[in-house]
């Protein structure tokens, strides 16, 4: 047996942390898994945060998300369990150490021990391990971090090294090089992560250099502004759809400033479109040339002997490059392949001499120049300049055009505040190119939300995918499980077994190595400290590479479960994954790292469906920042309106995939809307359920037997849950939740409850009164399970009580796919999910005829707005014309439009007159001087439908003018007494016209009834700030000064109405303290007595 108990106020901050104890005790989120586990599986993977910084209002947006799909799921009859997870390596964790040990370099960490500086990295990374489980438990997110998958354990590693392996093995994983952003005074590459933290405007010289063709005594110019990479130089780049000049100097300049020059006669090539901006001397345009006739030509060496050529046959020659354009510079890209991104790649793409000119302390390595050698590169752009000045004995001006001073943003090193270099990193890659049709084949399988991310931003991305630079020159990371001899033999080991039989090789062959037990430590320096042994019996050490922190959260789907270590299998019934969701900042992140790893290692995608969600802005679209001050604390909503309205909020706020604009005001505004509105409906319920000991279980009343009211919100609600599902399926979960609060809102306060008040004050006990109940039962029950994935505190509450058990083991309104047979994650038997089904009858006719008694009783208010007749004052009559039968609905228009009675007319004309306009246009030409005085004569004559019969019958004159019918317009206007408005009903050509006509003449009988209204209305209002009971009785005076007379019907009524056990009503002047107000020029006050 379940009965309600009352409701009382909602404090929301305070029922949801009674009910998170109330969840811990019970364990309720184990409940809603293993109440599941006959289901079919839904896979769901966590994107692993890390612990070494504060969660944010970020994280709360994307963990709704996660949490929204997961519940929802779950309630359908899948088995979801949640893993928790946690990202422990990488940059963001050295960075952190780094700074608080103050270690500006990696001679600093080395000197400071690799064991102690990984060691408080590994510390490090928990930081703030209780504050994310704190607000991942009081949001609700159900995940179980207990029992997490950690990228720092030995068995995830493990299994990543295991994955390194397969890619080893079928040749995808390799060496070579990746141009960094590099510190030689810290010898530490760098990411875009920490290179954004010392970007500084300087200002440097930048050079523009001829270039001597080989066989032409022309001189292609080039702009840099880095003139410590012209040593480097093997290569001329230009745009092949550029037009460029041939020029020939015809004059010095006026004025020149700075080295370099030109001389008479001498021939430049540039493009076109920047000769203004680059020459200073008088040319004259030799010829026009498309810069893919300039590709293929040879030019000198701007330093013979700093590069040595190899084998390359198109060093120092003119190369095709799309990317080239005439924004600024020359049109001509001066190429150093070790030097920059697009040169290394143009380089390994045609086949330039891949050299370097510098070496890792950044000093220039001996034979490129004798004034060169040695000596650190940023300070050398003076002596570049130099050598170039020099006479050639083809260029007697040299090779220096011009030097111009560069203001620009570089990049520092946010350790020293030293320049970076642009350098070529020895580097390991995953050969990404060599799988790039099953990437896009795998992506094309993928359910994107949106679907534009994965056929745009992430396809685009896939279709010029490069190779992967996996390794990086860090301490704290996943090691390169390579170990390499001197000469370039490697093993790739893909186990702790696996390595330990390669130190007992290593062991025998005579090598010295540490122990190696079966809980070794699969991070630096321990395994840098083995020594392998080669099939040549020559030694091998580890290469001395972590890998990128993406490809620990890449191996995630398998190595959460230690495949293939796992004597379980696990892996194998979870993958690919169902779901995972994240930031549109993870497109080429973590969705591309998963994609990558799971098409390189198994040939399979890595998740059927991934929710990329938008970023996260202030109310006015900038981005949240520390110092801007306007970063969201969570903490601030959770303690405040609490979970359920923030999470509300954020999933109605906007599609997931748009940029959210959180406004603090919008998540106040959704409590006051969405959530006291819901609560104060399933007050109304129960607390008339407790009051009448009302059971649902022991009780009946069938749903056919209902009124219309009744029928006609649970077909509503019908209605709304197919469609609040339908947007869940299309990920539309904006639209769902504005639909589902607009049905609260709406339809179930505003309506139904509305009109269902005085059926529950009915102390007797009736059907109807029991039908209502039933009713309201049904639909909040109904809510609480629709609402739960969503905002799952109060809806527990509710349902608790309601029904006695957790909302959140309960059965999703729409069926249970999860639960029938053969049922996947992907697929059902739509008939078998129907049979589970828990939705009331669906009734469209009658939806139909509510919204038309609904548009109806919204006419009739506008229709007292215009008429300015008070809401309260009853029409003694109102009339339908036109349109369906409502007659089972005059009661209720009754009540809404507060008329005495509804009938229905058929002819509108019986409250309406004409009224006769003139047409000016026709008659001024007829009536010239005298219009003015015919139009008021029209206008005036007080019998219009007579004068426009006369004129119809051509019998009308007026001051000698014949009134002709074009002279006149007709138009209809209510009668006196009458106000009325018409409505569309239907669209197209089923449209058809109903019209309400309202009495508006006053009676005696009518002014007693308005004035009993707005007594009650004040009382009932004194009796809420009074917090009474609903049954309590009270005592009432009312004085009333101008007022009209009251009868005692009303008096009766007003008592009644009240639960008044005395009233009494005076006309002489009210007492100080009574309060007052003022209607229509009558002044009632009135004093309320708990009895």
């Amino acid at each position: 047996m379940v009965r309600p108990s009352s409701a009382g106020d909602l404090d929301a901050v305070a029922l949801e942390t009674a009910l998170l104890e109330t969840w811990k005790n019970e364990k309720t989120f184990q409940q809603s898994i293993d109440s599941n586990r006959e289901g079919a599986p839904f896979i769901f993977l966590e994107g692993p945060p890390t612990a070494n910084g504060k969660p944010g209002i970020h994280h709360v947006v994307a963990r709704a998300y996660k949490d929204l799909v997961c519940r929802w799921k779950s309630m359908e009859g899948f088995l979801v369990e949640r893993k928790g997870g946690w990202d422990t390596h990488g940059l963001p964790v050295e960075i952190e150490v780094q700074k608080r040990l103050d270690l500006m370099s990696n001679e600093a960490i080395e000197k400071f021990g690799m064991q102690a500086f990984n060691d408080a990295c590994r510390e490090s990374v928990w930081t703030y391990e209780s504050a994310w489980r704190e607000m991942t438990e009081r949001m609700a997110y159900w995940v179980d971090l207990d029992n997490p998958y950690v990228t720092l354990h030995n068995d995830y590693v493990e299994s990543c090294w295991w994955a390194l392996k397969q890619m080893f093995d079928k040749d995808l994983l390799y060496r070579g090089h990746k141009v960094l952003p590099y510190c030689p005074q810290t010898g530490t590459s760098y990411s875009s992560h920490e290179v954004a933290l010392g970007y500084k405007e300087v200002e440097e010289p930048s050079v523009y250099v001829k270039f001597k063709l080989a066989d032409d005594p022309a001189s292609i110019l080039a702009w840099t502004t880095t003139p410590w990479t012209l040593p480097g130089n093997v290569g001329l780049a230009v745009g092949p759809d550029v037009t460029y000049a041939r020029c020939r100097v015809r004059e010095a300049p006026e004025s020149w400033q700075g080295r370099g020059g030109a001389v008479v006669g001498e021939e430049l090539i540039l493009a076109k479109d920047l000769m203004g901006e680059v020459l200073r001397h008088h040319v004259d345009i030799v010829e026009e040339i498309p810069g893919s006739t300039l590709v293929g030509k040879a030019y000198e060496p701007l330093f013979p002997n700093a590069v040595p050529r190899g084998d390359s046959e198109t060093a120092w020659t003119v190369l095709s490059a799309d990317w080239v354009t005439t924004t600024d510079g020359t049109g001509v890209v001066h190429t150093a392949v070790m030097y920059g991104e697009d040169d290394y790649n143009l380089g390994m793409e045609v086949g330039l001499p891949a050299y370097h000119t510098v070496n890792m302390e950044g000093n220039f390595v001996e034979g490129v120049h004798p004034q060169l050698d040695g000596r650190y590169v940023k300070s050398c752009d003076d002596t570049v300049m130099e050598i170039l000045v020099g006479r050639t004995e083809e260029i007697d001006s040299g090779l220096l055009y011009r030097e111009k001073a560069y203001l620009h943003d570089y990049p520092h090193c946010w350790r020293t505040d030293h320049p970076l270099l642009y350098y070529a990193m020895d580097s390991w890659f995953v050969r990404m190119t060599a799988v790039k049709e099953r990437l896009l084949e795998f992506n094309d399988g993928v359910e994107w939300a949106p679907d534009w991310v994965g056929e745009g931003r992430f396809g685009e991305w896939l279709r010029n995918v490069k190779d992967w630079a996996i390794s990086r020159e860090r301490y704290w990371g996943t090691p390169l499980p390579v170990w390499r001899d001197e000469d370039g033999n490697m093993k790739c080991i893909g186990s702790i077994a696996e390595l330990q039989s390669e130190v007992e090789k290593a062991n025998a062959a005579g090598f010295e190595n540490p122990a190696c037990p079966d809980d070794v430590d699969l991070h630096r320096p321990v395994v840098d400290a083995f020594t392998l042994v080669s099939d040549d019996g020559k030694p091998m050490h580890r290469e001395p590479f972590v890998m990128d922190c993406w490809f620990d959260s890449g191996c995630a789907p398998f190595a959460q479960w230690h495949h293939p270590f796992d004597p379980n299998n696990t892996f194998d019934s979870s993958f690919p994954v169902d779901y995972i969701c994240e930031g549109v900042d993870q497109t080429r992140g973590w969705f591309y790292t998963l994609l990558a790893v799971s098409t390189t290692v198994f040939d399979s995608p890595a998740y059927k469906r991934c929710l990329s969600l938008g970023l996260i802005l202030d109310a006015e679209g900038k981005k949240m920042s520390k110092s801007r001050g306007n970063i969201v604390d969570p903490w601030d909503h959770f303690n405040r309106e609490g979970a359920d309205a923030t999470r509300w909020y954020m999933v109605t706020a906007g599609a997931p995939w748009n940029p959210l604009k959180f406004d603090s005001n919008g998540v106040r505004e959704t409590y006051a809307k969405m959530f006291l509105t819901l609560w104060n409906v399933y007050r109304f319920h129960a607390d008339y359920a407790a009051l009448d000991a009302f059971d649902p279980e022991t009780s009946q009343s069938p749903v056919e037997n209902r009124s219309r009211l009744d029928r006609w919100i649970l077909s509503k609600l019908h209605t709304t849950a197919k469609a609040y599902h339908d947007g869940f399926t299309n990920w539309n979960f904006h639209k769902a939740c504005r639909q589902l609060e607009d049905f609260i809102v709406n339809d179930l306060s505003n309506w139904y409850v509305r009109r269902s008040r005085r059926r529950l004050w009915d102390e007797a006990e009736s059907g109807d009164k029991l039908a209502c109940q039933h009713t309201l039962h049904e639909v909040l029950t109904t809510l609480c399970r629709l609402i739960a994935p969503v905002s799952p505190f109060m809806v527990d509450t509710i349902h608790r009580n309601l029904t006695g058990q957790t909302v959140h083991t309960a059965s999703w309104p729409m069926g249970t796919p999860g639960s029938t047979e053969g049922a996947t994650a992907d697929a059902w038997n739509e008939d078998l999910v129907a049979a589970t089904a828990q939705l009331p009858p669906q009734d469209i006719a009658l939806e139909h005829e509510m919204e038309l008694v609904r548009e109806l009783a919204e006419t009739g208010r506008r229709i007292r707005i215009d008429a300015q007749r008070r809401q309260r004052l009853p029409c003694a009559e109102g009339w339908i014309v036109a349109g369906p039968n409502l007659e089972p609905y005059h009661d209720l228009l009754c009540e809404e439009l507060n008329v005495e009675s509804i009938s229905v007319e058929t002819d509108l004309d019986r409250f309406q007159q004409i009224e006769l306009g003139v047409n000016f246009r026709a008659l001024a030409p007829r009536a010239k001087g005298d219009v003015n005085a015919i139009a008021g004569e029209i206008k005036n004559n007080p019998d219009q439908e007579k004068l426009l019969a006369d004129i119809l019958a051509g019998s009308c004159t007026i001051m000698g003018v014949e009134i002709l019918e074009s002279d006149i317009e007709v138009r209809r206007a209510e009668r006196d007494g009458y106000a009325a408005a018409t409505i569309t009903v239907g669209d197209g050509e089923d449209a058809s016209h109903v019209s309400l006509v309202l009495d508006m003449q006053d009676t005696p009988h009518l002014l007693s009834k308005g004035l009993a209204r707005d007594i009650t209305r004040r009382i009932q209002s004194k009796r809420k700030d009074m917090n009474l009971e609903i049954e309590a009785m009270i005592d009432v005076e009312v004085w009333m000064t101008d007022a009209p007379e009251l009868f005692e019907e009303d008096r009766v009524w007003i008592a009644k109405e009240t639960r008044a056990s005395g009233i009494a009503f005076s006309e002489e002047a009210a007492p100080s303290d009574a309060e007052s107000f003022d209607v229509d020029g009558a002044t009632i006050a009135y004093r309320v007595h708990n009895v």
